[in-house]
């Protein structure tokens, strides 16, 4: 699929109704289009890559986040109450995936966790609606490295006295996150990972371009 087949507005006016396996595809080229980039990059982990990616190319982008919200929404676990993210990464995500769920006839309210205590007010972690005690609610990721920052906020939705089910990332950068998540015994999933992103962008032939 070339970049212009990928911006088409057919593209964009069928990202509703597309088939999934279909929709993964367009969602997989399009994190190849403009989110992957090579090169000397500095993580927030603090490592040295010689990649980068960044999702909110993605999550931001005008049919981007649609896809976003309906390759997400059939993998939460049964019974999930809500989704929940670290802000800025996740919050696109979380979005998308609730409002996924509104039109399709669901209540799934979107959870934002701040990376500290709001300075003001309740001076609150989570932002959204308060739900009962115990319930499960997802944690959602644009990129996994170390996991650290799904991790923090699965332990501040636990805190708050939610049960955390899982973690679903867009893509995970296999530098120790999953292993990271099974320690803490966090069942997670990733729609890509790095690998299926660096051979589909050789075969779009963007590694000429770039």
């Amino acid at each position: 699929m070339t970049q212009s087949n990928l911006s088409s507005a057919s593209v964009s006016a069928a990202i509703a109704t597309l088939d999934l396996v279909t929709l993964k595809q367009h969602l997989l080229d399009l994190f190849c289009q403009v989110a992957y980039r090579e090169g000397d990059f500095l993580l927030t982990s603090g490592q040295k890559s010689s990649y980068y990616i960044n999702g909110k190319q993605v999550t931001l982008h005008p049919w981007g986040c649609l896809a976003v919200g309906r390759v997400l929404l059939p993998l939460l676990p049964a019974g999930t109450a809500a989704v929940a993210g670290l802000t800025l990464g996740a919050d696109p995500i979380v979005t998308a995936v609730s409002v996924v769920a509104a039109y399709g006839g669901q209540s799934l309210p979107a959870l934002i966790i701040r990376k500290e205590a709001k300075g003001h007010g309740t001076r609150a972690y989570i932002e959204g609606l308060a739900l009962p005690e115990g319930s499960p609610v997802t944690v959602l990721e644009d990129v996994v490295t170390t996991g650290q920052s799904a991790l923090k906020a699965a332990e501040r939705l636990k805190a708050a006295g939610y049960q955390v089910n899982g973690v679903i990332s867009l893509v995970d950068r296999q530098q120790g996150g999953a292993e990271l998540y099974q320690q803490a015994g966090l069942p997670f999933q990733a729609i890509f990972t790095i690998s299926d992103i660096q051979e589909r962008w050789r075969v779009l032939g963007l590694a000429d371009q770039a």
